[in-house]
């Protein structure tokens, strides 16, 4: 028996449990692909579906809105069995006791940027989104926000009170992901990682129960949620520090390939810089390759806390000869309204690594990916880029002194994480992608062991779906996340019912 995209299996099942088993294996065409609906999800679609706000079919008009434009990467765009929309804490508590009950499979999405298939979005199980969750609450030197917000969203809030939380660097970029597996932004150097920046989180856990989670109440589960991704609940609700901040000193710096070697040495040196007393300052560092064109760039955007101009921690930068540079002083809001990363408009593949800081062999890796960018040139939409984030000593310091840590377990040492994002156009290629962009990051990785260069960090972030991060943490801390999930998540409904993202196993 087969229905298409207009078919009404939800209808059926609302007559019953006996209408929803004879539906049972039935295969679904949706406007994105197929699935065989199975009892779990005809279950807990029949019984959401009674929700004051329903779930989305996949007949229903905004369910393609839904299940892909919502997301980054079109590798992303998936065939959930319904989708649901929770109001409320309550709705999503609500959803997670049904999910258990029924035995159904499910994925849970924030701001959809997280791009390995299946890492938010699941095909023939349902779809939790969280964009309606979405309320803002601005306190002297905290705000509450919800888990569907992005952080532009978060910096909009915040503006005109002068104020900047420690969250993402563009502006799509969702809350919850990025809070939860850490999170890079341009002021690690001073104010730790996003994670590190969270008074609170409210959770509902597997079992339909809610909590609120600080250093004083459930305190293993608040150290578990810094950095431990979604293995133990869905937040409802983050509290995050906030700091006095009306104006950032900005950079834009574009360099053509005669540059890339001083570019590549000015990454490794802000790497290594190590102050006492540091200046709130990070940035996004790439290199483009046109392989067609065989045209390089290289940019730096920075950002910087305070009213100096140019700003002064990008010095090393500013010596390099550039083609472009842009200084501006402006506020967080503004600086982040215009770093869009546009959604659906490519399959995107990540690869990453991490390295002590060393210019010689990170512009040897350099050289490496764009040889190799060469021999898949012929790729239809090819669109490499060389990326580098920096971990300074002080970015590890705040965590190893505020008597919480996280659960990377950084030590207070430099070091550079190196990605490969590569963007392509036809599904055709995603085979030839993924297993070139696996395989040069794993022969450039064995050089820097080789060379007692490499370290096994892997940050989630800008990690491939192939990659598993909690292989880089300390062994102590995954046995430790692994007792924790156990004690808040017995009946195992974010191991056994969610696949989705970077799991701790089981």
């Amino acid at each position: 028996m087969k229905y298409l995209a207009n078919f009404s299996f939800l209808g059926l099942a609302c007559a019953g449990s006996h209408a929803a088993s004879i539906l049972t294996g039935t295969s679904v065409t949706t406007p994105l692909g197929s699935f065989n609906l199975s009892r779990g999800a005809a279950c807990a679609c029949q019984r959401l579906s009674h929700t004051s706000g329903g779930v989305i079919r996949p007949n229903s008009a905004n369910y393609t809105a839904q299940a892909a434009d919502a997301y980054w990467d079109v590798r992303a765009d998936l065939s959930p069995a319904c989708i649901f929309l929770p109001a409320t804490a309550n709705d999503v508590a609500h959803a997670l006791e049904v999910f258990g009950s029924c035995d159904a499979q499910f994925a849970v999405r924030g701001g959809g940027h997280m791009n390995y298939p299946g890492s938010n979005n699941i095909v023939g199980g349902v779809l939790v989104g969280l964009s309606k969750l979405n309320n803002v609450k601005v306190n002297s030197d905290t705000v509450e926000v919800g888990p569907g917000l992005t952080w532009y969203d978060v910096y909009s809030a915040l503006d005109s009170h002068g104020r900047v939380a420690i969250g993402g660097r563009m502006k799509t970029i969702g809350v919850p992901g990025l809070t939860l597996i850490g999170g890079f932004h341009y002021f690690n150097n001073k104010y730790g990682y996003a994670m590190d920046n969270v008074v609170s989180y409210d959770v509902a856990l597997g079992n339909g129960t809610q909590i609120t989670v600080d250093k004083d109440s459930h305190g293993d589960l608040f150290w578990a949620l810094k950095g431990g991704a979604n293995n133990f609940g869905i937040v409802t609700k983050f509290t995050l520090k906030t700091y006095d901040m009306p104006m950032v000193s900005t950079t834009i710096q574009v360099y053509n390939e005669s540059g890339i070697p001083d570019f590549i040495t000015a990454v490794c040196n802000a790497a290594k810089l190590d102050e006492e007393d540091p200046i709130a300052a990070g940035m996004i560092a790439t290199v483009e390759y046109n392989a067609t064109t065989e045209v390089v760039s290289a940019s730096v955007l920075g950002v910087q806390e305070g009213a100096v101009s140019p700003p002064s921690q990008f010095s090393n930068f500013t010596a390099i000869p550039a083609t472009t540079r842009i200084n501006k002083i402006q506020s967080m809001k503004s600086w982040v309204a215009v770093l869009d990363s546009p959604k659906q408009m490519f399959r995107v593949m990540f690869s990453h690594k991490s390295m002590k800081p060393d210019p010689e062999v990170l512009y040897s890796i350099y050289n490496a990916w764009k040889d190799a960018v060469d021999e898949i040139a012929d790729v239809e939409g090819l669109y490499p880029t060389f990326v580098t984030n920096v971990h300074a000593p002080s970015s590890a310091r705040v965590a190893l002194n505020n008597g919480i840590g996280n659960v990377w377990g950084l030590e207070a040492e430099p070091l550079i994480l190196w990605q490969f994002s590569t963007g392509w156009a036809l599904a055709q290629d995603d085979l030839r992608v993924e297993a070139w962009s696996r395989q040069l990051t794993e022969r450039l990785h064995k050089i820097n062991v080789e060379k007692g260069l490499a370290s096994d960090f892997v940050y989630m972030g800008d990690a491939g779906g192939w990659q598993n991060p909690f292989a880089g943490f300390p062994a102590e801390n995954v046995a430790r996340m692994r007792e924790i999930r156990s004690s808040y998540d017995p009946k195992g409904i974010f191991s056994r019912l969610n696949w989705g993202g970077f799991k701790l196993g089981i």
